[in-house]
């Protein structure tokens, strides 16, 4: 797919400057949007192509719900080599390439450590699930009712395309639409969190991490923010000065689709709060956890080789791609896309306790303290990156029960774990605002 736009150097600054006029974007809009524009473009539209398999069309609707600007961009993708560019009205021009096993990353010169890594198959087993493919019969009320859910969420617009629910270990319905089915890895944008979190836990578990320590990054043993422990980080309570806003110039927008290294940029952020003291929801903070697991290990190659042994193939991942990012970490905070079964897979480790497919990966300890609500003073329904139902006055899903947490994620991505249930719910899809959670959860676990 290819658009064209030519307007010339001084003309595109003209259009730019008229439409964040328009929308009432401030100065820094007008500096950040082009590069931001061109990254997120060459990024998502790689990744959408190349890993989940959709067309170049609907990978372009999808890009573009996020602002009409993206609608300027000129794309040109080589189905062959597998790279995709974007220019934003000739002022910025980026590219993202596709790596077999590591998936789509914005390519910065002078950061070849991604081009390096060497890179592992997934092996295919045809076991029952959680290990293999197999599926057993699912059963015909919860199909019928999950088939009936998707169907109203679309006739409404929200873009379901994967709905899964897993009771005692067993999938009982799975509902694929809009182009995904059972093999499609599916971008499960911040839900990603929580499997950074699984992996430091899984490290606890070996004793090569103590998740009360400080990490020791150079940047930060002659201030405060060497106070900071892991166990901040991954309850996001870690006091960096880090803005989850969303416009180009902001501190997100700047690490995920600007930055080589995701967590070089965050750890060069100052501290705003003593750390410890008040919840910051933070995209920064999971690459920072990215960055330590890294750290720990030695490298990219050893933390991508310690991942596949350690955590994917144990858990059974099937349809799945951990991307990193140019520098050769995870993007721990973002960039993980699986098919809704791998998700499940993630959540019924938690309702084990810990260990699947007759592996531990991280310990029942483990999981107490990191569903367990935080000692900050503004947001206690958050554990260790997995949001709580408790921990606050209300509960975050009313009508769901209590002891209920998940990862979440941009455009509505939701795998909800109750333990009291031994019920696991993934849904995936592209819902630009908000999602019946709670209705439609509810109304799945009352079913059971």
């Amino acid at each position: 797919m290819i658009k064209k736009i030519t307007l010339g150097l001084f003309g595109s600054f003209i259009l730019l400057i008229a439409v964040a006029a328009f929308f009432g974007f401030p100065p820094a809009f007008i500096l950040n949007a082009p590069g931001v524009a061109t990254g997120i473009g060459s990024k998502l539209l790689c990744s959408s192509r190349f890993i989940s398999g959709f067309s170049a069309q609907q990978s372009f609707d999808d890009l573009v719900q996020y602002s009409p600007l993206l609608d300027l961009l000129e794309v040109s993708t080589d189905e062959k080599l597998k790279v995709v560019e974007t220019s934003f009205l000739g002022i910025s021009t980026k590219t993202a390439s596709y790596i077999p096993g590591l998936g789509c990353s914005v390519d910065y010169p002078g950061h070849s450590q991604r081009q390096q890594l060497e890179t592992q198959s997934t092996a295919s087993n045809s076991g029952l699930w959680p290990l293999g493919t197999k599926i057993a019969d699912l059963r015909g009320d919860m199909q019928a009712l999950l088939e009936s859910q998707v169907k109203r969420d679309n006739a409404a617009g929200l873009n379901t395309r994967a709905l899964l629910v897993v009771h005692n270990g067993s999938i009982l319905g799975e509902v694929y639409a809009q182009g995904a089915d059972a093999k499609t890895p599916l971008l499960g944008w911040s839900m990603a969190k929580s499997l950074t979190s699984v992996m430091l836990g899984n490290l606890e578990l070996r004793g090569l991490l103590d998740l009360d320590a400080n990490p020791e990054f150079f940047e930060w043993l002659s201030d405060k923010r060497s106070n900071i422990k892991i166990t901040d980080l991954l309850t996001m309570s870690d006091g960096l000065d880090f803005s989850e806003e969303y416009n180009p110039g902001d501190d997100a927008t700047t690490m995920l689709f600007t930055s080589p290294s995701a967590s070089d940029f965050t750890i060069a952020r100052p501290l705003a709060h003593e750390p410890g003291v008040r919840f910051n929801y933070s995209s920064g903070t999971a690459n920072v956890l990215s960055r330590i697991y890294l750290d720990v290990l030695g490298g990219p190659q050893q933390s991508y080789d310690d991942y596949k042994v350690n955590i994917s193939g144990p858990l059974g991942f099937q349809n799945s791609v951990f991307e990193v990012d140019a520098s050769g970490a995870f993007f721990g905070s973002s960039y993980l896309y699986a098919s809704a079964r791998d998700w499940a897979r993630l959540g019924q480790l938690m309702v084990n306790g810990g260990s699947i497919n007759g592996r531990a990966i991280v310990t029942q300890d483990w999981i107490s303290r990191a569903t367990a609500p935080n000692g900050s003073e503004n947001q206690k329904a958050y554990g260790y990156q997995w949001w709580l139902n408790r921990g606050n006055e209300e509960l975050r899903w009313s009508d769901i029960p209590e002891d209920a947490y998940a990862a979440q994620g941009n455009r509505q991505q939701n795998m909800m774990i109750v333990p009291s249930k031994d019920v696991v719910i993934v849904r995936l899809g592209w819902t630009a605002g908000s999602y019946p959670i709670n209705q439609n959860f509810s109304e799945i676990i009352a079913a059971l």
